[in-house]
């Protein structure tokens, strides 16, 4: 890529709940509803979305907010093995412009190869930056005040997704190909707990701060496990068709999963177990988080290239957005949502990130 090409690129989309079914286009015109756009539900009418844009680099995977910095730190790692390009970005969440770029150290100097980054996760108590290192079957911990790699946490096959649990001092992780979930020391980095489920792909987790006890969805069974911080054997609930993805409600009463197979979002009672309702969101629902403050539930929608907002209370769609295609990843923090995409058809084209605005 010519390095006088300037990588940032903004277009604002207003979008708002749908009536007619379409979605508003780059210029702000709305497009023609495509069949799973134009769902047979009732849409409510109450908040309009600016979504801001802008390239940022390429292999874009996963972002996270840090309120401490007032930044967002973006993974990105192009290619197969063995991979020679990847970052972590420090980014601007009002701008979208890259702050500072750090490269992962070399595992293989023969090759080049990177240990590199994938999932992430923000501690800003102790001012890091966690990764999973997928391919190096490992975490990594980076600081955020200087980039610097801290350490390399061993010991996890396949590590898919990370979250940290402050108030117990831990830093939970899935290995997906052994079927495990895993917590570290967040300061001495000692292996704290596993469990192991036989036959189970564990994929994105989220912990519940009040009570310790940690969400994993199983993307094998379609299963959603729930590991509480005084048992080895996970509570197991059923959950909607190719579960990938859970967030929780601000009480963390509620489970809100990603269902990649089915295109949807299920809403699940973590008292009684059961799902209350089952929401279509888009083709390929791959990420999913919880607006704190509304109560509100983003979902990304790998295949459909869209970021559905959704109230689980009502089971009705707020807007549908359209957030680039191949839609990976979404985080909320302070009633923004910031998602990413793997839009780039090429070497000479970029993945973008997204910042969605409730305009009220």
């Amino acid at each position: 890529m010519s390095g006088s090409r300037n990588p940032i690129q903004r277009r604002t989309v207003l979008g708002a709940a749908i009536a007619a079914g379409g979605v508003l286009g780059t210029a702000g015109t709305a497009a023609a509803a495509t069949p799973d756009q134009a769902r047979d539900r009732n849409r409510t009418k109450e908040t309009t979305y600016a979504v801001t844009s802008a390239e940022l680099a390429q292999g874009l995977y996963q972002v996270a907010h840090s309120t401490r910095h007032n930044a967002l730190w973006v993974t990105s790692s192009i290619g197969y093995p063995p991979v020679t390009q990847s970052r972590l970005l420090k980014v601007d969440p009002r701008t979208l412009k890259t702050l500072a770029s750090y490269t992962p150290p070399v595992t293989d100097e023969a090759t080049g190869t990177l240990e590199a980054v994938y999932g992430i996760a923000v501690d800003d108590v102790h001012d890091t930056v966690w990764v999973t290192a997928t391919l190096n079957n490992a975490l990594a911990v980076y600081s955020q005040r200087t980039g610097q790699h801290l350490a390399t946490v061993p010991g996890v096959q396949h590590t898919r997704d990370v979250a940290v649990d402050i108030p117990r001092g831990l830093v939970w992780c899935t290995a997906l190909e052994e079927g495990s979930i895993v917590a570290f020391d967040l300061r001495t980095h000692a292996e704290r707990k596993r469990v192991t489920v036989e036959g189970s792909w564990p994929a994105g987790l989220v912990v519940n701060p009040f009570t310790g006890h940690v969400y994993a969805a199983d993307l094998a069974k379609s299963r959603l496990f729930e590991v509480s911080p005084g048992s080895d054997r996970p509570r197991i609930l059923p959950v909607g068709e190719g579960t990938i993805d859970v967030a929780l409600s601000a009480d963390g009463r509620t489970a809100y999963t990603a269902n990649q197979a089915a295109g949807s979002v299920s809403v699940v009672d973590l008292a009684s177990g059961e799902v209350t309702r089952e929401i279509k969101t888009g083709a390929g629902t791959l990420a999913v988080a919880t607006d704190l403050c509304t109560g509100r539930v983003y979902a990304a929608n790998k295949d459909a290239g869209t970021t559905t907002v959704l109230d689980p209370r009502t089971g009705t769609i707020v807007a549908d957005l359209a957030t680039g295609a191949n839609t990976d990843h979404v985080t909320v923090a302070h009633g923004i949502a910031y998602v990413v995409d793997k839009a780039a058809a090429g070497p000479d084209t970029l993945d973008s990130i997204h910042r969605i605005d409730p305009i009220h």
